[in-house]
């Protein structure tokens, strides 16, 4: 029986993981550091050459953030309605080099030509990582790059700023929206189908294993202090694996008004401070 000891050795990734997600997902998400495509250019000596493959794309926002780089970009994800949206974008931001394709990265093939560089913004811990690492190494050229890119997060330092007295706005209570989740759903974290209480770690090892040299880490500075709105942490809720749509079945719209009602009695304004950290950018040369 499924429970607290599941974890990501025993989750098999299915299409319901992200599925209903997409519509919230460029508003709730936190968004990358604003210079993160100049770092990315100097460390990867990047000149509006050559091709780009997002792994795991989602609706594209590391993708459409990269583009000016590079030739072409193709986008790579299994959930329809996630390209869709970053088709979407791409006609808002009049951004013609990205391609869209629907499919998982375990089916990575030589049909898709070679690329200069692979990313995989918080996307490389769903999928098969050994098969998928080994398949993007065959596809970049001999000077390419994987690249990993953390998901943007929240500052939790205990620096003087961030005290509750020295932001506009209360923090998101994240303790106790995680309770509310608990309450609907119960105490293991739900990802698709299945259950994974837990993330892999140490993937420095899984590409040298693949063949690329040692990692080497990049940080790029943040550091701005957003403010959130109410409806922006319903989406960011409803964009997260753990709590999409679909798994509060006919209790969505109950879990959503008891949200609400949490955030509006943590923030009566309906506004909230959310400090950014630094973003964190791993790449893995070829080894050869």
């Amino acid at each position: 029986m499924a429970g607290a000891q599941d974890g990501w050795e025993q989750w098999q990734w299915d299409e319901t993981l992200f599925a209903g997600t997409a519509q919230y997902y460029r508003q709730g998400r936190t968004p990358y550091a604003e210079g993160l495509a100049d770092a990315m250019a100097d460390a990867l000596h990047l000149d509006g050459h050559g091709r780009l493959l997002d792994m795991g794309c989602g609706p594209g926002v590391i993708a459409l953030q990269l583009a000016r780089l590079f030739d072409e970009v193709v986008g790579l994800d299994p959930d329809g309605d996630m390209l869709a949206e970053g088709a979407l974008q791409a006609e808002v931001l009049d951004i013609t080099n990205v391609k869209w394709l629907r499919m998982r990265a375990e089916e990575l093939s030589a049909s898709l030509g070679r690329f200069r560089i692979a990313t995989f913004a918080a996307s490389f811990h769903w999928m098969n990582r050994p098969k998928v690492a080994r398949a993007v190494r065959s596809l970049l050229e001999p000077a390419g790059a994987a690249v990993q890119i953390d998901a943007p997060s929240y500052r939790t330092d205990t620096s003087s700023d961030l005290s509750p007295s020295a932001l506009p706005h209360p923090l998101p209570p994240d303790d106790a929206m995680t309770a509310l989740r608990i309450r609907y759903l119960g105490p293991d974290v739900r990802a698709g189908k299945g259950i994974r209480n837990s993330s892999p770690d140490g993937e420095d090892a899984v590409f040298r294993a693949a063949g690329f040299r040692s990692m080497r880490r990049i940080i790029v500075p943040d550091g701005r202090l957003l403010t959130r709105t109410i409806d922006d942490l319903v989406a960011l809720t409803f964009s997260s694996s753990s709590t999409t749509p679909h798994l509060f079945g006919d209790r969505m719209g109950d879990f959503e008004v008891d949200l609400r009602q949490l955030l509006l009695d943590t923030s009566p304004s309906g506004l909230f401070s959310v400090p950014l950290a630094d973003n964190v950018i791993s790449i893995w040369n070829m080894d050869n």
